[in-house]
């Protein structure tokens, strides 16, 4: 009855021990951690560093070209609605012209050239237009290219970007020709350096350990097990001499006085650990010039922790996961977002085309004859142009 009570007393200490460890670990280790975080810090968290190379700046906005004319071939499609308009009312009524002695009627030619031009827009409108359009699933209508296809397009967007221009292979050669692994290795010497010899943090490092190993060897279940051990080992090492013929003999007559002895001197070991505790000076001395030397093989092993993580990404699902969550309008919008413009003039051109068609179908001879020689002028001007621009400008 006595043994059990006493073990639950031990018990009971040993709970508050572990009480106290737990008590003054969480008010040490916030404070180491505060200090070597910010010395470290000083070299591993620079302020340029999300700045440099973080933002593309956007390419400026064409104004040459076909950008230039989008803005008067916009007006194009009410041209020729008002043309059409005036052609229920006059419409070249009997007037002829003559060229070269070739004669002309031009009756109906607003109404032919205004016709073809609308339908040449009205067809390319309604193709961009049932690209995206309607974004839901109508009865007769149908559904657009684009939402019908959403999954498609997100697995078909997802897969070129991955294998063209972003995967793990692109990733590792961008690792390993930047030249990060090696900068970072350098800094987290540095840093590791800094904070071993920072005062502030060995005073910290040097505290939590004296409070730990003083809670440890005050826990009478390790006070118990420290004095078995010390008790068993002196008994094996003794030896068969005359030490151990009087150690044995010491124990024979006076057990109870030997392992009080060993008590005493272990209840007195938490007060006796500061110059233990000052002996971690020489070790972290040692830990700069352990780092440098080591350098390479950090570097080795942080080039080998990067690329398994890379290993463990998956480019192509990572994509298609975030494209398949886009709603239709937001697909649309990624897609406008880069071909708007082009979409647009290739709108509008079939407005011109659709003319240039009318044209033909007013006066088939004479219109092919004139669009022949003008679209000849026009690819050897450009050929011509093209071919003594300079250099520095074709590139």
């Amino acid at each position: 009855m006595a043994d059990s009570d006493a073990d639950s007393d031990a018990h009971s200490q040993d709970v508050e021990r572990s009480n106290g460890v737990a008590a003054s670990d969480s008010a040490a280790w916030p404070r180491l951690q505060r200090k070597v975080f910010r010395r470290a810090g000083r070299h591993l968290l620079r302020p340029g560093d999300q700045e440099d190379g973080s933002a593309i700046d956007p390419p400026p906005r064409q104004v040459g070209g076909y950008a230039r004319w989008l803005p008067v071939l916009r007006t194009l499609p009410w041209m020729l609605g008002a043309l059409f308009a005036v052609s229920f009312v006059w419409d070249f009524p009997g007037v002829t012209l003559t060229v070269a002695g070739y004669t002309v009627t031009l009756e109906n030619l607003l109404r032919f050239t205004a016709v073809s031009g609308l339908v040449g827009f009205g067809t390319n409108w309604l193709a961009i237009t049932m690209l995206f359009r309607p974004r839901d699933a109508r009865p007769i209508v149908g559904q657009g290219l684009v939402p019908a296809q959403r999954e498609r397009v997100a697995y078909r967007l997802a897969q070129a970007v991955s294998d063209e221009l972003i995967n793990k292979r692109i990733i590792k050669e961008k690792i390993r020709e930047s030249g990060l692994v090696t900068q970072y290795r350098d800094r987290f010497v540095a840093a590791a350096s800094d904070v071993a010899t920072d005062d502030a943090v060995r005073s910290e490092v040097k505290a939590l350990l004296r409070e730990v190993l003083r809670d440890i060897l005050s826990t009478p279940s390790v006070q118990k097990r420290i004095v078995t051990l010390t008790a068993e080992q002196v008994e094996r090492h003794a030896g068969d001499g005359l030490s151990g013929l009087a150690l044995r003999a010491y124990r024979f007559f006076g057990e109870e006085d030997f392992h009080a002895r060993l008590h005493e001197t272990v209840r007195r070991l938490p007060k006796s650990i500061d110059p233990l505790v000052e002996e971690i000076d020489p070790v972290l001395d040692q830990l700069p010039a352990e780092f440098d030397r080591r350098s390479e093989e950090i570097e080795d092993l942080l080039m080998q922790v990067t690329l398994r993580l890379v290993d463990t990404l998956d480019v192509e699902r990572m994509i298609y996961d975030n494209v398949r969550a886009y709603d239709e309008r937001q697909l649309e919008m990624l897609l406008r977002r880069t071909t708007n413009e082009q979409l647009n003039y290739i709108k509008y051109l079939g407005a011109v085309l659709g003319i240039v068609g009318g044209f033909i179908i007013w006066a088939p001879a004479a219109s092919l004859v004139v669009f022949t020689v003008i679209g000849l002028g026009i690819y050897a001007l450009d050929e011509l142009l093209y071919r003594t621009r300079s250099p520095a400008t074709s590139s």
